[in-house]
């Protein structure tokens, strides 16, 4: 099985993007997974540092490879992690890549912190991938009324190609999630906002390592394939896939007042979460499906 860094590599040649989707349950790793058989593509399952509790960091390592060992490319990344002690939880039990989230820290603490989290990282496992955020989009996945408070929502509050260039010099980060008109979560009633492809670009050429972005729901087709070609190589979607949870389990209830068996109740939700992830799969790899 190639390694997570060589299915990036291979993404960035390809012009195409990992698909990355949050789970918090195995319905949702379910969905996940009966696409990747359908589609044969690469795809890496994130869990916050919430996700992880509810889940068990161990056990959804375990959950991981059982798949592996059906030789699909599924990958585990430890999503938004704010300590170095759930950094070395993490990397300890196995993942292949983690998020240190310092997006909402100043610059230079940004930068403190995040070479921390690297050299844990990196001390227990050499090969895992680490990522660094800059730029703060919002803290959760969820439908918005209204734009996150103090998320950058301007031209001037989105990266700068200055700071990230900077921030990758001085952490040697493998990964970068910059702002870049991307919110996480998605707006109930409207489109979220366009993304700055030009800024996304500019940033590529400034760092030369991949670019992930972040709260990919609600993004419309058209922005993630002129992303895609200006440089991001991984994409996050989280919302898209509570949300079609959320509508099959609340139809499914109403449909079958009655029953009990939650694997019943469930066989259907996940069809619902397929949907979702299939037509990202199909998006994200346009060029090879």
């Amino acid at each position: 099985m190639r390694s997570l860094a060589e299915v990036i590599k291979d993404a960035e040649k390809k012009k195409i993007a990992i698909g990355h989707f949050n789970v918090s349950n195995l319905e949702q790793l379910n969905a996940i997974v009966g696409v990747v058989r359908k589609l044969n593509v690469s795809v890496i399952v994130g869990v916050s540092e919430g996700e992880r509790e509810f889940i068990g960091v161990d056990q959804v390592v375990a959950l991981i490879e059982s798949f592996r060992n059906e030789g699909l490319e599924i990958y585990l990344n430890a999503d938004h992690t704010h300590s170095t002690e759930k950094v070395r939880e993490a990397v300890e039990a196995g993942f292949d890549a983690v998020l240190f989230d310092g997006g909402k820290l100043p610059l230079d603490e940004n930068i403190k912190q995040t070479q921390e989290a690297i050299h844990v990282a990196k001390s227990i496992a050499s090969d895992v991938l680490v990522e660094g955020e800059l730029g703060y989009i919002g803290g959760g996945s969820e439908i918005l009324e209204k734009l996150p408070e103090d998320a950058a929502i301007s031209a001037e509050s989105f990266t700068k190609p200055e700071d990230a260039q900077k921030f990758v010099k001085e952490t040697s980060i493998d990964l970068l999630a910059p702002a870049v008109g991307n919110v996480h979560g998605m707006f109930k009633n409207a489109p979220n906002p366009r993304l700055d492809i030009p800024r996304i670009r500019a940033i590529k050429q400034s760092v030369n390592i991949p670019l992930v972005l972040h709260g990919g729901s609600g993004i419309s087709d058209e922005d993630f394939i002129s992303a895609i070609d200006a440089g991001i190589s991984i994409i996050h979607i989280s919302t898209e896939l509570r949300a079609a949870w959320r509508s099959g389990v609340e139809h499914e209830l109403e449909e079958n007042k009655n029953e009990v068996a939650p694997y019943k109740v469930m066989a259907d939700v996940v069809g619902e979460m397929e949907k979702v992830i299939e037509k990202k799969l199909r998006l994200f790899n346009r060029t090879q499906i």
